[in-house]
């Protein structure tokens, strides 16, 4: 079973998994963890290390979706998925999204980390589009 984060700068990750609440129902196994000018950066880092080394020990795998690469949520994200001796594979994915939030509930039972991490970055490259008409092509009444 996978656990998935969502970690941002400010309430987005709370947000979004809100509004994936309310769309789709209890996202299981899903956790916000936000930087919050209160607390900064060191208040974040204390709060990722809490969650996560709970998290841990009773799932196969974590994935955190991260709204900035580079920012403080990915740089913290990154010392866990880097680091050879913790206990759980941590994934990391950059430029989470609603849609791409509620496509985890699809995950929940896979256990591999790495494999659905990279999906759910090839997927969201096709949750952003821009907006065309469309045509409607009129049949012809018999």
């Amino acid at each position: 079973m996978l656990h998935f984060i969502v970690a941002s700068h400010g309430p987005l990750a709370t947000a979004l998994i809100s509004s994936a609440n309310m769309v789709y129902g209890q996202l299981d196994n899903t956790t916000p963890i936000c930087l919050t000018e209160e607390g900064g950066i060191e208040k974040f880092k204390q709060d990722f290390h809490q969650e996560i080394s709970a998290i841990a020990p009773n799932v196969d795998g974590i994935v955190v979706l991260c709204d900035l690469e580079c920012g403080t949520p990915y740089n913290v994200a990154c010392t866990y998925a880097f680091n050879h001796k913790f206990i759980t594979n941590v994934e990391v994915v950059t430029g989470v999204n609603f849609p791409t939030l509620l496509m985890t509930a699809d995950f929940i039972e896979h256990n591999n980390a790495s494999e659905v991490a990279e999906t759910l970055r090839a997927e969201a490259l096709n949750t952003v589009v821009v907006a065309k008409p469309v045509e409607l092509v009129e049949e012809e009444d018999f």
